[in-house]
């Protein structure tokens, strides 16, 4: 009794099971209302990594370079507390850390223009909480993103 196509789409997971029935999920950031492809359309999650591996190993070297004394837990603990700091501050004032703009992305708000810095503070902590950036909706933006009212873009 086995069915090829059921297990088909049990191995594809349920969006590609609902779009083989006809459900049109259409494009990252269309629900937001910006473009599919190029400048303003949503940022790919691997620029996304990239920037956030840029950053963390630039506040790791801060840590390791300028208060802790030899790389252990302490540095790791320093590297966040200065990824918060570095992460609200840019974001809130420029836009993008240093990372995002090596990887030519910006975050802005929902509505249009720059994150404030309360909602830059709120979203940095909540990505330094891990969890919510790993959880993301249908747009493609994390649960940080969401919760402070921002996305992430291509400049």
């Amino acid at each position: 009794m086995d069915n090829r196509q059921a297990l088909g789409s049990w191995l594809s997971g349920p969006r590609a099971a609902a779009e083989q029935a006809g459900v049109d999920f259409g494009y990252r950031g269309q629900q937001l209302g910006l473009p599919e492809e190029g400048p303003g359309s949503i940022a790919r999650p691997g620029a996304r990594l990239g920037a956030l591996a840029v950053d963390w190993g630039l506040c790791l070297l801060i840590a390791y370079g300028l208060i802790t004394d030899g790389y252990g837990q302490a540095t790791s603990n320093w590297a966040l507390l200065i990824l918060f700091a570095l992460s609200a501050l840019t974001v809130g004032t420029v836009g993008a850390t240093p990372g995002k703009l090596l990887f030519r992305l910006r975050v802005v708000s929902v509505a249009g223009g720059r994150l404030s810095l309360p909602r830059a503070v709120l979203r940095a902590a909540l990505t330094c909480l891990a969890i919510p950036a790993l959880v993301w909706d249908r747009d493609g933006r994390g649960l940080h993103d969401r919760f402070s009212g921002a996305v992430q873009v291509r400049v």
